[in-house]
Parts: structure tokens; C-alpha cells; sequence
């Protein structure tokens, strides 16, 4: 194929991430408005040489593989897909020059990709921050108005614990028994396979990963409660949130991958309800993965340093402080910028 049809649109680099959502994703294209929306894009590709701008160089390729994705799904033996195929080749021998592959691989994964599908899924991401925030609110709301509701949240061994630990004067040495090394490997494994699954059970229709975000938000809130009934609230706040930042956060993402799979699951739009689950579950797990390196921080903080209950306020808010700054950034900012970058050309 020699090239695409004649130039009738504008598309840029970074737009084709950001209307897919609601033309590619959910909705099935005709292979001619296929063509149409990114022809320009490809013909700039194809007349002008690789830049040496590493950023334009991988999002090029990431752009093409997407498209050369879908063109395969729903025209697999047409000659767009054939051009798509030896056009995101070309880009590939050029990204991959003198550059080892994996490396590159990992870069564009984390510089452009898991930011661009933030940036496509926003409303999953707000839905599961807003039944988070609800069942905060609802397990707060619990343990005040119900004594024994805390205790069945969190356990009679752990509330027992916790309040002779307040007595002596420590409510946060819970977090100080047991090695460092065991507990961050238990820690890490437990919250990587909680937020895996949160992701997972969105095929559930969304269900099972509503049911994990509100068990969770439902039991942080009964759980800073009791630190608040207790008097100890600020105490809890500067030690818990040391990993929390990033934990709690992670699970919001988790539940928004979730979401994004419960959507294609429930609205596969004229997709064939099996490519539709597979074009979420390809986006989806994108995101879930994002989220597992913060889980291993988060475990780390949590046996290496949460433990430290002496370490001054200042410390405390600084990796607080910090963790919640990388999450503004990664997570809103980031996205945020890829978005303007698109729309502004």
C-alpha cells in the first residue's frame, strides 16, 4: 500500500489517545472514518524522519501500535492494517536504534502510557474515588453512632491491643513488632493482590470491585475514628499516612481499572461483547499495573519506617507530603498536560 488516502483532517500527536475513549474504545468505527480521523498523522509520519526527541519518538510508536490494535480487531485483512503494520515497524527500527529494547519499553510505559489511560478514563477513576470517599464517610458515621462497630471492623485483638498500647503512651506501636524484611514481603503481597483483584473483579460487572473499594474505604474510616474518639488522632495521622498515602491511593486506581473493565463489560457499545471486554481489559490492566511499584513503597514505608513513631513531625510531613505530591503529578497533572498538549495544537 503505497499510503493512506488524501489529507481532510487535523489530528495531532497525542489526540488519538484522547478520542478513543469514545470512538474506539466503546464504539465501533467504519474502516473509512478509521482512516479519515488519523490519516494526517500518518502521512506526517511517513514524509518526515524520526525525530531524535525521545518523548515524540515514543509516543509515535505508542500511537501507532493502538491504532495498528484496533485496525487489527475490526479490519484484520485490510490494507490499512498492512500499512499500519509497516509503518509502526519503521518507527520501531527507529525508537529501538542503539537502545536496548526493554529499557525503552518500560520508559514509554511509564512516561506516556499509564498517564494517557488516566487521561482517556477519568470518570471510572472519579466513580471509585467517590464510593471511596462514601464508605470513608459511612464507616466514620458507623463507628460513631455504633460502640461495637469498630470491633467488628478491625477486630477484638487488634482494638484490645491498640487501646493498651494508647495507655502506655505509644497508640502507633502496633506498627513496631516483627522484622522489617518478613513484614514488608507479607505487606507488599497482600496489597498487590488486593489491588490486582479490585482490578480483576470489574469483569464482575463492577460489583466485586465496589464491594473491595467499600470494604476498604469503610474500614479507614472506622479506623481513624476510633483514633479520633481515642484522642489521638493527629498521632495516627502522622504515622499512618506515612504509607497510606500511597496505599490508599492505589486502591482508588485499582478500583478506577476495575471500573474501566465493568465498562466494557456492561457497554460494549456495537463491539462484539468479547472484544469489547478485551480492548477494556488491555486498558484496564495498563492502569492496575501503574499502581503496583506504589504498593511496593507503600510496603517498604510501612516496615521500614512507619515503625519509627519518634521520628519528628517534620519528617512525618515530608514523606507525606511528598508521596501525596508524586500522586498530584503522576496521576493528575501528567495526564492534565498530555491533554492540553493535544488540544492546544
Amino acid at each position: 500500500m503505497a499510503g493512506p488516502p488524501a489529507r481532510r483532517s487535523k489530528v495531532t500527536l497525542l489526540r488519538p489517545y484522547l478520542h478513543r475513549s469514545l470512538t474506539g474504545y466503546f464504539f465501533y468505527m467504519r474502516e473509512a472514518v478509521f482512516r479519515r480521523l488519523n490519516q494526517e498523522r500518518w502521512q506526517r509520519y511517513e514524509a518526515h524522519a524520526p525525530t531524535g526527541n525521545p518523548d515524540e519518538l515514543a509516543a509515535r510508536y505508542v500511537a501507532l501500535t493502538d491504532d495498528l490494535a484496533y485496525a487489527q480487531t475490526f479490519y484484520p485483512l485490510s490494507d490499512t492494517t498492512a500499512y499500519l503494520n509497516q509503518l509502526a515497524s519503521r518507527q520501531h527500527q527507529a525508537l529501538y536504534k542503539n537502545k536496548a529494547e526493554e529499557q525503552g519499553r518500560l520508559g514509554r510505559f511509564w512516561a506516556l502510557e499509564v498517564p494517557l489511560v488516566v487521561s482517556r478514563h477519568r470518570r471510572e477513576l472519579r466513580w471509585a474515588l467517590l464510593v471511596f470517599t462514601l464508605s470513608v464517610l459511612v464507616g466514620a458515621l458507623s463507628a460513631a453512632y455504633d460502640d461495637t462497630f469498630v470491633r467488628t471492623i478491625l477486630g477484638d485483638a487488634y482494638v484490645n491491643q491498640t487501646l493498651d498500647n494508647i495507655k502506655r503512651g505509644d497508640p502507633m506501636a502496633v506498627y513496631k513488632h516483627g522484622p522489617e524484611a518478613p513484614m514488608f514481603l507479607a505487606i507488599t503481597f497482600n496489597n498487590v493482590r488486593v489491588a490486582l483483584l479490585t482490578f480483576a473483579l470489574g469483569i464482575s460487572a463492577g460489583v466485586g470491585t465496589t464491594f473491595i473499594i467499600f470494604r476498604n474505604g469503610l474500614m479507614l474510616g472506622a479506623f481513624q475514628y476510633f483514633f479520633f474518639r481515642q484522642h489521638v488522632l493527629l498521632a495516627s495521622l502522622l504515622t499512618i499516612w506515612i504509607h497510606g498515602t500511597l496505599e490508599i491511593s492505589s486502591i482508588v486506581l485499582a478500583g478506577g481499572a476495575g471500573y474501566v473493565l465493568a465498562r466494557g463489560v456492561l457497554f460494549p457499545g456495537t463491539y462484539a461483547r468479547r472484544d469489547s471486554i478485551r480492548l477494556a481489559a488491555r486498558e484496564s490492566l495498563k492502569l492496575a499495573l501503574g499502581v503496583v511499584p506504589l504498593l511496593f513503597i507503600a510496603g517498604f514505608l510501612e516496615s521500614f519506617v512507619t515503625r519509627h513513631t519518634e521520628m519528628p513531625v517534620a519528617a512525618s510531613l515530608l514523606i507525606i507530603g511528598g508521596s501525596a505530591a508524586f500522586i498530584g503529578w503522576y496521576f493528575w497533572w501528567r495526564p492534565r498536560q498530555l491533554r492540553r498538549l493535544a488540544q492546544a495544537a
